[in-house]
């Protein structure tokens, strides 16, 4: 990911955006993709498995996960705003002992990030221009389980992220958003020995679980 991009989640994905969601998932709960990822997970019997939650947000992956008997987790996020407020979720929750926290690009920091059981990207790859990078240096880490919620590969949605990219440039932000070929994105995470154990689609986005073998 360029530099233009992560300082454009810096600024898109500030303090007050960060905010506003941490109290609107208080009250409400996590979105319907998030239930629908972390319910296929919790189907696999993670009890005692590690987590990598890559662009973990305000930690609803990692929240979830870790109430169901997960052992651990690690979030990534290039936001300091996400990782604040996801550390003060955590410690809230009582589940500060249990997840570790690292700021910044994945891509980056992966030589760094030591591999979990489940591998989690929660609407992330959307935000990479580099899929092919991400997916391969995500996938590498997983020793049991990869997961991933990305947009649907069809003309509605990539006319509705032209829209949004449009509205980017008319604020002078160096955010995009982007839709990768589902085809591709596949192929890689096959590439490292995962089958596909459950798919589910909605409007916009598909919820994907991987197995090795």
């Amino acid at each position: 990911m360029n530099c233009c991009q992560c300082q454009g989640i810096e600024d898109l994905y500030n303090e007050k955006v960060v905010s506003r969601e941490l109290e609107q998932y208080r009250r409400r709960g996590p979105d319907k993709t998030t239930r629908m990822m972390t319910g296929a997970l919790k189907a696999e019997d993670i009890r005692g498995y590690s987590l990598l939650d890559i662009g973990g947000g305000i930690g609803a992956v990692q929240h979830i996960l870790l109430d169901a008997g997960m052992s651990s987790a690690v979030d990534v996020d290039a936001s300091q705003a996400y990782i604040t407020a996801a550390r003060r979720e955590a410690q809230r929750r009582g589940m500060a002992g249990r997840t570790r926290f690292f700021h910044g690009n994945f891509v980056d920091l992966a030589p760094s990030i030591e591999p979990a059981d489940v591998v989690t990207l929660n609407r992330v790859i959307c935000c990479y221009p580099d899929m092919e990078k991400m997916v391969d240096l995500s996938a590498a880490r997983a020793k049991r389980l990869y997961s991933l919620v990305y947009p649907r590969d069809t003309w509605w949605v990539r006319l509705a992220v032209t829209v949004i990219n449009f509205f980017m440039w008319l604020k002078k932000s160096t955010f995009r958003t982007f839709v990768h070929p589902s085809r591709q994105v596949e192929a890689i995470i096959h590439r490292h020995g995962f089958t596909r154990r459950f798919y589910q689609q909605t409007l916009v986005w598909q919820v994907v679980v991987y197995a090795r073998g």
